[in-house]
């Protein structure tokens, strides 16, 4: 899979199978679209393309900061990678670009660029300016231009439509297994084991602080999960707390994760962690030693769940 910033720097001779959208968790509909578009394209012996955006749009055009994303550009990139797509488009989406009504962004991208035989689109697809396009109108535009398109339903599960915003509540509230149902995957939180206070290692609970590699990536409200890594070619599971830590009086919110069976300095290492149950959540104990008797309990809970997740 060749990744491309800027739809501007791609050309293209063969005939393109495309779709577009922003495609946050590259969720199981995200993947059924994926799937249809790799297989058109080889059956037709053309290229398959995803035409993605970033920032979200919802980002530049409501300046929701507070919108966070399932994954970052470099995890969008690398489950992409595993559907067998041709090229990943990603556009930078700004003020400019929003301003490009439907009628140019066809014309402009779809046909001058990305030379379109077919595209295929997501259920209750809508693109352009002010959302103005939709599967009609697309419809219109490929008899003009001479490209098919194709829409896919929305995949459901136990008869609940997927969607991103589905996804992201469910991260939210910590409903870890209905999220990685959705998703066709776990959830996983990356980034950088620092220096913390380690009190951990004074009770008995060694922990890795993590610091995120990227600020916009959603993170699940507070408390103790059960999550897994792949450390040293070995799939190790642990235990990791989201929160202030009110029992010690902590004043910021940290990510930090107890391993089971791993006794190793993982300072500077770049680790990804995956979500896989919710424990509880996040409490103020009146004692270390309370606390001590709190995280003995949660390991006894994990390692018997673990078992599910093997």
């Amino acid at each position: 899979m060749k990744v491309i910033e800027n739809y501007k720097n791609f050309s293209i001779s063969k005939k393109s199978i495309v779709t577009i959208g922003t495609f946050d968790g590259v969720h199981v509909g995200h993947q059924k679209i994926m799937e249809q578009l790799v297989a058109t394209a080889q059956e037709n012996n053309a290229k398959s393309v995803l035409l993605t955006f970033f920032p979200h749009p919802r980002m530049v055009l409501q300046k929701d900061n507070s919108l966070k994303l399932i994954n970052t550009i470099a995890e969008k990139i690398e489950i992409l990678e595993k559907t067998g797509l041709d090229y990943l488009i990603i556009h930078p989406f700004d003020k400019d670009f929003s301003r490009l009504t439907a009628f140019d962004f066809v014309r402009t991208i779809l046909v001058n660029h990305l030379n379109t035989a077919e595209l295929v689109i997501g259920y209750d697809h809508r693109f352009g300016k002010n959302r103005e396009g939709n599967f009609e109108q697309l419809q219109e535009y490929g008899h003009m231009y001479d490209f098919k398109v194709t829409e896919i339903p929305a995949q459901d599960i136990n008869q609940i439509s997927v969607s991103s915003t589905k996804i992201r509540n469910a991260i939210l509230n910590a409903e870890i297994e209905k999220a990685n149902e959705y998703l066709g995957y776990s959830f996983s939180l990356e980034g950088t084991v620092v220096s913390g206070e380690k009190l951990g290692n004074t009770i008995g609970y060694p922990t890795a602080n993590i610091e995120l590699l990227e600020t916009y990536k959603l993170v699940p409200k507070t408390g103790a999960y059960l999550i897994r890594s792949f450390l040293h070619g070995k799939t190790i599971y642990g235990m990791m707390n989201i929160g202030n830590r009110p029992t010690v009086n902590g004043v910021k919110e940290t990510i930090e994760v107890h391993f089971f069976d791993l006794n190793k300095d993982l300072y500077g290492r770049q680790l990804t962690i995956e979500l896989l149950t919710f424990l509880r959540d996040e409490q103020k104990f009146s004692s270390i030693e309370e606390l001590k008797k709190q995280l003995f309990l949660d390991k006894e809970k994990s390692l018997e769940l673990i078992s599910a997740h093997i």
